[in-house]
């Protein structure tokens, strides 16, 4: 699966984000510092959401399979 990051120069450096993932958004001084930030910042959203379906389906009766998706 791939992103689309949206990156835009600020005075401070870049913002950016991740138009297909809420909450994956961040900033760094330059571009490279931006993009690095986030890929750290997706792999900290997705690992949060696991953790949170997790708790949700505790205890219940569900089924759980890989799922690849194309973009």
């Amino acid at each position: 699966m791939e992103f689309t990051a949206v990156f835009e120069k600020v005075p401070e450096g870049y913002i950016a984000f991740v138009e297909e993932l809420p909450g994956a958004n961040t900033q760094g001084a330059t571009l490279e510092e931006a993009r690095e930030n986030l890929r750290e910042a997706i792999e900290l959203v997705l690992e949060a959401n696991r953790t949170l379906a997790e708790e949700s389906i505790q205890g219940r009766q569900v089924v759980k399979e890989r799922l690849v998706a194309a973009a």
